[in-house]
């Protein structure tokens, strides 16, 4: 093995600088995407919408401790990202639902991939904690 050689896989089709220009985070593409995903209620909502579509307030309900406008600023996201559709019913009153786009559900693999990922090492990081705890 070279010194350059760290056994570690490729993530990126082009190498990264180093050390990484605060320019190069910002227009990060994989940087953007887990910002996205990276807050506390995304991925719930995402896992949620990629069971089935869902009215607002039904949402609302299945997801405990998100405030109304906090589920209203994550929907508002996930719909400017591409990833979510809002679909308003002519109906009186008007009915609102919320599905995933292609986009979004082409998410759900790789969300799928780190969750697995987390559960299967969960152990493993809380004891890390505990040890950095004790130190």
């Amino acid at each position: 093995m070279s010194g350059t050689d760290t056994n570690v896989p490729h993530l990126l089709s082009h190498p990264l600088p180093a050390p990484v220009p605060v320019g190069e985070l910002a227009a990060c593409p994989v940087a953007d995407v887990l910002h996205r995903v990276g807050d506390k209620w995304s991925v719930l909502v995402l896992v949620l919408l990629g069971r089935r579509p869902y009215r607002y307030n039904e949402l609302h309900r299945g997801i405990e401790g998100i405030s109304q406008r906090m589920l209203t600023r994550t929907l508002r996201g996930l719909e400017t990202d591409g990833l979510v559709a809002r679909t308003v019913h002519p109906s009186v009153p008007p009915s609102v639902e919320y599905d995933l786009t292609p986009l979004g559900r082409s998410l759900l693999g790789p969300l799928s991939a780190l969750a697995e990922w987390a559960v299967r090492h969960g152990d493993e990081i809380a004891a890390a904690r505990e040890i950095q705890l004790r130190t």
